[in-house]
């Protein structure tokens, strides 16, 4: 028990430690649990505005949301209202689809599937930080979903061929949210709501600049920055992350959706095998990850990073993380807020979570 405590306290201490030291921080959260451990861990640092930092607060996970996404897709799977491998021509509008992917004279659009988007292998380009920079220049400029993938088509050209090359792209996930939105006739952020956050009593939870939590919140959501835009507040452009990232909720409630996917309460096990099997690779400036549908898991390497340090789940670019590590059943949730700690927040939840974690086995 002693060396649990010792090892809690030290994540605690070491996480404190890097929000007060860092001032481009306003505030951090982090919730590490395990039942097999027998940790516990749910904490946040620094304010929002005036308020302190409360657990309690909502957070907006970035791109975390895309395996709200991901799971939706495979829960359609599931009840067999699509296939990973069809062509995503078979639910998206004509007008949609003409010349959405045309690549050095040759149009691909027609051979893109629901696969290549969930492992971001489209081949389309990214529309959402093009955008982003526009309507931070343009106050006025607001647009629809489908407005930004007609806008991505006459501004940008395709990375690939379909299946060529992993590009991250916020683009094959707007896909994908219309493509949920055609087999279920209704919108995205209701069918998280219905699939998702009420069956799992999420009742904090909601689909930033779309719809509000069943509860009224005690405390204001967190801040995110990102390009010094306290993306939390902005509607205008919070509208255009829908389901590439759009899911707020506090850590306790991202805890229940993770032990959800996890325990098979949503997708059958075979299912969830796929999503964080069959993948791809993608490179990162810290370390190696691979890709599978909307799950992230770092490559095993010699000495840097063995075996026993592997887990799967999902990045923000705002320095947010939500993975669990199966050789110590530890969910590791958390969030920097800061655009600046994408990729440094990796390494703090593999070196200052995860490593202390396989000590006390």
């Amino acid at each position: 028990m002693k060396k649990i405590s010792t090892v809690q306290e030290k994540i605690e201490s070491k996480f404190r430690q890097q929000v007060q030291n860092d001032k481009k921080v306003e505030n951090a959260y982090l919730l590490v649990h395990s039942e097999k451990l027998g940790i516990d861990i749910n904490i946040a640092e620094g304010k929002t505005r005036e308020i302190q930092a409360n657990p309690k607060q909502a957070n907006h996970l970035a791109s975390v949301g895309k395996l709200f996404t991901a799971t939706l897709i495979s829960m359609l799977h599931d009840k067999g209202l699509l296939s990973f491998n069809d062509k995503i021509v078979k639910y998206l509008d004509a007008d949609l689809m003409r010349g959405l992917h045309v690549y050095r004279g040759k149009d691909y659009s027609g051979d893109i599937t629901i696969k290549h988007l969930l492992k971001q292998t489209s081949g389309l380009n990214d529309v959402f930080f093009p955008l982003l920079k526009k309507m931070m220049n343009d106050p006025n400029l607001e647009m629809t979903v489908k407005e930004a993938l007609e806008w991505g088509k006459a501004n940008l050209k395709p990375v690939g061929k379909p299946g060529q090359k992993h590009f991250y792209t916020d683009t094959n996930y707007y896909l994908l949210g219309l493509i949920i939105e055609n087999i279920t006739k209704e919108p995205f952020h209701e069918t998280v709501h219905e699939m998702i956050l009420e069956p799992l009593q999420m009742d904090n939870a909601y689909i930033n600049g779309y719809s509000e939590p069943k509860n009224k919140p005690q405390y204001p959501p967190a801040h995110i920055y990102l390009f010094n835009i306290n993306f939390i507040e902005n509607r205008r452009i919070a509208k255009i992350d829908y389901a590439g990232g759009g899911v707020v909720a506090p850590l306790s409630e991202y805890l229940v959706f993770m032990k959800a996917l996890v325990n098979g309460q949503l997708i059958r096990q075979s299912t969830l095998n796929q999503m964080i099997y069959d993948d791809v690779n993608m490179g990162f400036p810290v370390l190696g990850f691979d890709y599978g549908y909307s799950v992230w898991k770092p490559k095993a390497i010699a000495l840097l990073m063995p075996k026993k340090y592997f887990c799967w789940g999902c990045v923000g670019v705002t320095g947010a993380f939500m993975f669990f590590h199966p050789q110590t059943e530890a969910y590791v949730i958390g969030t920097f807020n800061d655009k600046s700690y994408t990729s440094k927040a990796l390494r703090f939840m593999l070196m200052k979570i995860i490593k202390p974690l396989l000590k006390i086995q």
